[in-house]
This record gives structure tokens, C-alpha cells and sequence, in this order.
């Protein structure tokens, strides 16, 4: 159970986390199911090619959500020796897909509403179009809102990304609307040419998926994580130095590792203790973060000794070798 101090709405476990995250995606789901039924249904009998297009878009939309429910299942299962940090960057790999998804909606979208400009299509129905644009909007905000809600829990940018999209739906819906308004207006093609509109839309939201998807697959975390880390750790008792503070995402989990300076009196047991502090304050300080490395260095008289990884550094770099080779002695080969 969370204690009472948490910073945080709530610290989730990964099996938690992921657990809700189906859930969203289930209703989700059902949500933009029930609004492309309706939507396909006032097709058949309108002819809309910007209907057609907004309910391309929402069963397209639909379907992307089966492979995230499939990668949220696959991220809970135990970590493996070849796959030894664990499963969960396949929600990472399904927001490529999704990605792809996004683009082939939009070409299919340009493909038709060039199209309907070529060889104009009588539209019926208008009041049906109309009304059916307003209840795409109204459910796909809906949808929208618990997605993005749900996504920012448990820290999962394929969730949120979902939302948006679902936004951008929405927005698609009401540009429906507007092509309705203008044929009414004497404007026939307004319907055609809407649906560039919407396609735009959509490519705009590809841009903007694959950009928080590529930044999670590259280890990247957003503005400001580092420093609250770097704070949170600094501000335990007992840390005299904080060096190297690395994050990652893997799926909607966060990883951390810290090179922290202790003073050189404490006991192993001591420095393990501080240890194990620092990542309990980090879990409650820091939204989704799951564990983290903490790797002690003694200081002596305020100061890390230089010596302390001589070692590890002459890998670093070829002048770094010749320099630690030269130390012992000895000349490269």
C-alpha cells in the first residue's frame, strides 16, 4: 500500500501501472467503437467523404488500440536472461506501429477526398452528417479525457499519445460539421476539401506521436527529470556528492541510476543503509520512477579520491590508457 507521505497521487507497482492501463484502453475502445457504428451506419446513407474520412480515422484508430493492450501484456512478463531489463519497451515498439497506422489513415484520406474533387458525389442526409459529426466530437473527447488521464498515472506516453489522438478526432468530427455548413451554403465541395483538412490534422498528430515515441526509444526523458533527481538525491542526509544522474523509460516505467559521495568512515552496512534511503525518497519524490542504482564513492576530506577508479578509466580513452600504462610502468602494445 502507498504511505501516507506520498508526493505522488499514488506509487503504482508495474503490474498495477499496466493493469490500468489495459483498462483504459478497453473502455477506450469501446467508446470509439460505439461512435464509428454510428458513424459507418450515416455513410451508407449520406455519401459524406469528410464522414467517411472521420470514421476511417476512428475504426483505424480503434484497431491501434488491440496491439497496445497486447504490449501492455507482454511488458508484464518476468524478465528473462536475454531480455534481462524486462519486456515493457514493446510499448514503445507498438507506438512505431500505431505511428505507421496514423500515416496510411491520412494517405487513404487525400486519396479519396482528391477523388470526390474529380467526380463529385451527391450528399443526403445532411441533418444525419451533422448530427453524427457533433456525437463523434462529443465521444471522442470523452474518450480523449480518460485516456490522457490515465496515461499521465502511470506515465505512459503510448496511452497519452492515444488520447491526443483521440482529440484530434474530436476536432476531425467538428470539421465534419463544418463541411455540412458549407454545402448548405452552397459550397459543394466543402465536404472534399475538408477532408485535406482532416488529413492534415492527422499527420499532424503523426509528427507529434513519433516524436515522444523515438525520444523514449533513445533513453530520452523529458526537461527537468534529471535535475529533480540530482535534487532529490542531494537532499537525503548523509550525501556529500552527487556526480552522474542518468534516467530512462522502459514502456511507462522510469529507471534511474546515481553516483553519489559518502563519507569514507561509514560502514558497508552504513553506505547501504543511505543506499536504500535515497531510492525511497526518489520513489516517492520522482513520478514513475520503478528502482534505482545507487553507486557510493568514499570521500575523504571533502574530496573523491582520484584513485578510486583508475581502473575503469584507462578505458575510457586512448590517452587515458597511456597515462594509466605509463603509471605502472609499462609501454602499449
Amino acid at each position: 500500500m502507498p504511505h501516507s507521505h506520498d508526493s505522488n497521487e499514488a506509487i503504482q507497482s508495474a503490474e498495477e501501472s499496466s493493469s490500468e492501463g489495459i483498462r483504459a484502453a478497453w473502455i477506450g475502445l469501446a467508446g470509439m467503437g460505439a461512435t464509428a457504428v454510428l458513424q459507418m451506419f450515416i455513410v451508407a446513407i449520406s455519401g459524406s467523404i469528410a464522414l467517411l474520412a472521420d470514421t476511417l480515422h476512428n475504426v483505424g484508430h480503434a484497431a491501434t488500440t488491440i496491439p497496445l493492450i497486447i504490449a501492455f501484456r507482454i511488458g508484464q512478463r518476468a524478465a528473462s536472461k536475454r531480455y534481462s531489463y524486462g519486456y515493457r519497451r514493446a510499448e514503445d515498439l507498438v507506438g512505431l506501429f500505431i505511428s505507421l497506422i496514423i500515416a496510411l489513415s491520412a494517405g487513404l484520406i487525400i486519396w479519396e477526398s482528391v477523388d470526390a474533387l474529380v467526380n463529385p458525389r451527391e450528399l443526403t442526409n445532411l441533418w444525419w452528417v451533422f448530427a453524427a459529426g457533433l456525437v463523434g466530437a462529443a465521444g471522442n473527447e470523452l474518450v480523449a479525457v480518460y485516456r490522457i488521464r490515465a496515461g499521465k498515472r502511470i506515465g505512459s506516453a503510448a496511452l497519452i499519445a492515444e488520447g491526443q489522438h483521440a482529440r484530434a478526432d474530436g476536432f476531425t468530427s467538428i470539421a465534419v460539421v463544418i463541411g455540412v455548413i458549407g454545402v448548405w451554403l452552397g459550397f459543394p465541395q466543402a465536404d472534399a476539401i475538408i477532408g485535406f483538412f482532416i488529413a492534415a490534422a492527422i499527420l499532424w498528430i503523426l509528427v507529434s506521436s513519433l516524436r515522444t515515441t523515438t525520444r523514449r526509444l533513445m533513453d530520452g526523458v523529458d526537461d527537468g527529470v534529471i535535475d529533480q533527481l540530482t535534487e532529490v538525491i542531494g537532499s537525503v542526509p548523509g550525501v556529500v556528492s552527487v556526480g552522474r544522474v542518468r534516467a530512462r523509460w522502459s514502456g511507462h516505467r522510469m529507471e534511474a541510476d546515481a553516483n553519489i559521495g559518502v563519507d569514507a568512515g561509514l560502514t558497508v552496512l552504513e553506505s547501504h543503509a543511505l543506499a536504500e534511503e535515497i531510492e525511497h525518497k526518489v520513489l516517492h519524490s520522482v513520478a514513475h520512477v520503478e528502482n534505482v542504482v545507487v553507486h557510493v564513492n568514499p570521500v575523504v576530506d571533502g574530496v573523491e579520491p582520484a584513485e578510486l577508479h583508475e581502473l575503469t578509466h584507462h578505458h575510457t580513452s586512448a590517452q587515458a590508457r597511456q597515462e594509466y600504462l605509463a603509471r605502472q610502468g609499462k609501454v602499449s602494445s
